[in-house]
């Protein structure tokens, strides 16, 4: 996408944020820094006053920290805090809905600014797992509608999830899609689903977690060290997939059927991983997996996955920790492993007649 000659995208110009909670603030900072003119709404006059201060006071705090350039607290002064949801969406560009995290209020919101937002705007609604074939139900003119799923803290989290419904025109997902890169953001197109991609993945992520400390197998904190230092650290630079075909999918094959009979359906594979090993499709170390490699990619890829693994424990080493809370085995593991014991005791001592 284009940028004028003052560094701003060529579109969207004029942007309106609708909810100015935690995502909404954060994400109206980065529109202003990058050149945009921004509106925020909140649900009363006194929250949209406050979320101005709190705008200031979170860029400013940015810039101390030399994060973000100077440019951008004179940038983010100039947002416009309107308390009128009609006033805020005329004649912007772009509206951005991110307002709390429940269906009815979200269908409320997007039905008025819908009706009041010029026919030619662009809407999109921030949700973390509502499909958005529903919400698109209550937009008028739906066509110009689609999901977005930023993530937390959205000034620096670069992935965007991009969802369209049945009926978005292709054109606006373009258009959307361009916009986010031209900020800096890395946006992936994804289909309309609960949770999408990232949350059905991440949520299956936390279950477990919650499970071996529920299990008694780890604290909070020695899981949270696990994730972060073992499979979690592979992943600023590879996703499931590329790691899977590195380390071996008839590997993989393995050790899933291990955890199958140990733990039961919630572990089962399907069956794409058990077709590829059948047809000797094992990973990079015969070329093929879920990808293919030439020989000299395969060389490359591994070559390269070292090279990031050991640049990024440098800067892990330079980085000062960061520490909160007890240490070790804390209460809180006790806690939840008994409420897990009690909610099962519970549960066999319910009649079977209910």
């Amino acid at each position: 996408m284009a940028a004028d000659e003052t560094g701003a995208p060529a579109w969207p110009k004029t942007v309106a944020v609708i909810g100015a909670g935690t995502m909404g603030l954060g994400v109206a900072e980065q529109f202003a820094a990058a050149g945009l003119t921004v509106r925020i709404t909140d649900r009363s006059i006194e929250a949209t006053a406050q979320a101005y201060e709190r705008l200031m006071q979170r860029v400013r705090g940015h810039a101390a920290a030399g994060i973000v350039p100077p440019q951008a607290v004179e940038r983010c002064a100039a947002v416009t805090a309107h308390p009128d949801l009609a006033a805020t969406v005329a004649d912007v560009d772009f509206i951005f809905e991110a307002v709390f995290e429940q269906q009815d209020v979200k269908y409320d919101v997007l039905a008025r600014l819908s009706r009041t937002a010029r026919p030619d705007a662009v809407i999109v609604s921030n949700t973390s797992s509502f499909p958005i074939d529903d919400l698109a139900e209550h937009v008028l003119n739906a066509a110009r509608f689609l999901g977005l799923h930023w993530f937390n803290p959205p000034e620096w989290t670069p992935g965007v999830e991009v969802i369209p419904h049945d009926t978005t025109d292709p054109a606006a997902v373009t258009q959307v899609a361009d916009f986010l890169r031209a900020i800096g953001k890395r946006p992936v197109v994804v289909r309309s689903a609960p949770g999408f991609v990232a949350n059905r993945i991440q949520n299956a992520l936390f279950r477990e977690a919650l499970a071996c400390v529920a299990d008694g197998l780890a604290s909070p904190r020695e899981v949270d060290e696990v994730c972060r230092d073992t499979f979690g650290f592979r992943m600023p630079f590879f996703g499931p997939f590329l790691i899977a075909d590195m380390a071996g999918l008839d590997v993989w094959e393995s050790a899933a059927g291990t955890m199958e009979r140990a733990y039961g359906e919630r572990f089962k594979m399907p069956h794409i991983l058990h077709d590829l090993v059948a047809q000797g499709r094992l990973g990079t170390k015969v070329g093929a997996g879920f990808f293919t490699y030439t020989p000299e990619e395969r060389d490359h890829l591994l070559l390269e996955r070292d090279r990031r693994y050991a640049a990024l424990n440098d800067l892990l080493a330079r980085l000062p920790p960061v520490t909160i809370g007890s240490s070790g085995r804390d209460g809180l593991s006790a806690e939840i492993a008994e409420g897990a014991e009690n909610a099962e005791k519970e549960t066999k001592e319910v009649p079977n007649d209910l």
